[in-house]
């Protein structure tokens, strides 16, 4: 099965990221910034909705050309989950939100976005539903 590549460079590319990765799962450990490379990189349990059956796989988000990093709603416990539920753009800033309030802001130069699936899929009987 083909894998998921995409590159993401302008401001209305963030809905397409946003409608791929809407009730992803995202371990807090899992976020990491490179301050260095001015970069922020989230390991993502992605839900796969272009397929038939119900599966997930491991995908990295990129966010490159970062200066800066803001997180907010951030829980004690290190190793929690979090569900994504948008990105979306605030002036300078890309803004990651996620359920029980989370959310993280990078405020970046320009929009460059990286989507790589990675690894094998795996069914999930867990389906995300919105009322």
């Amino acid at each position: 099965m083909a894998k998921l590549a995409l590159l993401g460079q302008e401001p209305g590319d963030i809905e397409t990221f946003s409608a791929l990765l809407q009730d992803a799962t995202l371990r807090l450990a899992d976020i990491g910034y490179d301050r260095k490379a001015r970069r922020l990189a989230l390991l993502i349990n992605r839900y796969r909705r272009e397929v038939a059956a119900p599966s997930r796989i491991r995908c990295a988000l990129r966010v490159e050309t970062v200066d800066a990093v803001q997180r907010a709603g951030w829980p004690n416990d290190p190793e929690a989950v979090t569900v994504i539920l948008s990105l979306a753009q605030d002036g300078d800033w890309l803004v990651i939100t996620c359920a029980a309030g989370i959310a993280i802001r990078a405020r970046v130069e320009v929009i460059e976005l990286v989507l790589e699936d990675m690894g094998e899929a795996w069914a999930t009987t867990r389906v995300p539903s919105h009322d």
